[in-house]
């Protein structure tokens, strides 16, 4: 790690995660818990060029942040940026993953986080964002709210498409994770959904399962494959 984030950081830090992308770490910084992202350079792509794309990831990253906070989601506050270094230190939120929340049967408490959920995410779409990944997993609940985590695949957006992929990872998420209650789960989640983006509500559902449909057609058609190469 470069010598000025080792500077930033006060006493020992705890690896959170480590994927291909980045590396999450639980850091103390100005005497608060915080959590420092540190994207990764990719050693096939010209130097000069993986330092591009990766300041420029963490600065949309670091931009997308600061406006859920401006327009009041509840999400880590954003608390230092280094573009050359790719990193981004964030407030950390303590709390459960509402992924655990569900695998535990507390399916009626799950439900109440989920609207408060889909309103965070109507609200991010309303506002032009679209997350890019969310499931379960990137969801923590801490003092009774939901805050949305993990922004490194969002992006700022105005096509419904983008939106409404969105709804499609997130509905595939429950089918793969919580399959027994996903339908439940969607519910509640679309509940919270439309109460905030009314007006482009059916559309963007629309264009969801229009995705759904396609990705379907793929896989039958790969299935297809699979099998004529067999025979």
């Amino acid at each position: 790690m470069a010598k000025g984030l080792t500077g930033l950081m006060e006493g020992k830090s705890e690896i959170l995660a480590l994927g291909a992308e980045a590396v999450l770490l639980k850091i103390s910084f100005l005497g608060m818990d915080a959590v420092l992202k540190v994207r990764l350079p990719k050693k096939y792509r010209d130097p000069e060029l993986d330092s591009f794309i990766r300041g420029k990831r963490t600065v949309v990253e670091a931009k997308i942040i600061k406006e859920l906070s401006d327009i009041g989601i509840n999400s880590p506050a954003l608390l230092y940026v280094d573009t050359k270094e790719a990193a981004i230190i964030m407030e950390y939120v303590k709390g459960e993953i509402l992924r655990d929340i569900i695998a535990q049967e507390r399916i009626s408490e799950a439900c109440s986080y989920l609207r408060e959920v889909g309103e965070s995410i109507a609200l991010m779409h309303r506002t032009g964002i679209a997350h890019g990944d969310v499931t379960t997993t990137n969801v923590i609940v801490s003092g009774n709210k939901a805050y949305l985590i993990d922004f490194g695949l969002s992006k700022f957006t105005s096509r419904v498409e983008d939106l409404a992929t969105d709804i499609h990872l997130f509905i595939r998420s429950l089918e793969s994770t919580h399959y027994t209650h996903k339908d439940e789960l969607l519910k509640c989640f679309l509940s919270g959904y439309k109460t905030v983006i009314k007006e482009l509500f059916d559309e963007v559902l629309k264009v969801a399962k229009e995705i759904r449909l396609r990705g379907r057609y793929v896989e039958e058609r790969k299935h297809e494959a699979i099998r004529n190469h067999n025979e």
